[in-house]
C-alpha cells in the first residue's frame, strides 16, 4: 500500500480519482448486465434474468451515487 499522493501523475487527487473510477465501472457493469440480461431472455431462463437486472439496478444506483458526491465534491 503506497502512502503518498500520486495526483500529481494524474493532475487528479487519488480520492477523487477513485471516486471518477468508480462511477465508470458502475457504468460499465450495468451496460454489461444488458448484454447479460438479453442472453438470459433468449434462453427464457427468468432466475438468471433477475439476478442480472437486480445487478443492473445497484450498479445503477452506486454510479448515481457517485456521481452525486463527485458532483458536491467538485462544485458543481
Amino acid at each position: 500500500m503506497s502512502s503518498s499522493e500520486t495526483g500529481q501523475v494524474t493532475g487528479t487527487k487519488d480520492k477523487d480519482y477513485n471516486l471518477i473510477w468508480y462511477i465508470e465501472a458502475c457504468l460499465s457493469n450495468a451496460l454489461r448486465m444488458e448484454t447479460y440480461i438479453q442472453d438470459a431472455e433468449r434462453d427464457n431462463d427468468t432466475e438468471i434474468m433477475e439476478l442480472f437486472r437486480k445487478a443492473q439496478a445497484d450498479s445503477r444506483k452506486g454510479a448515481e451515487m457517485g456521481k452525486a458526491l463527485l458532483r458536491t465534491r467538485l462544485g458543481s
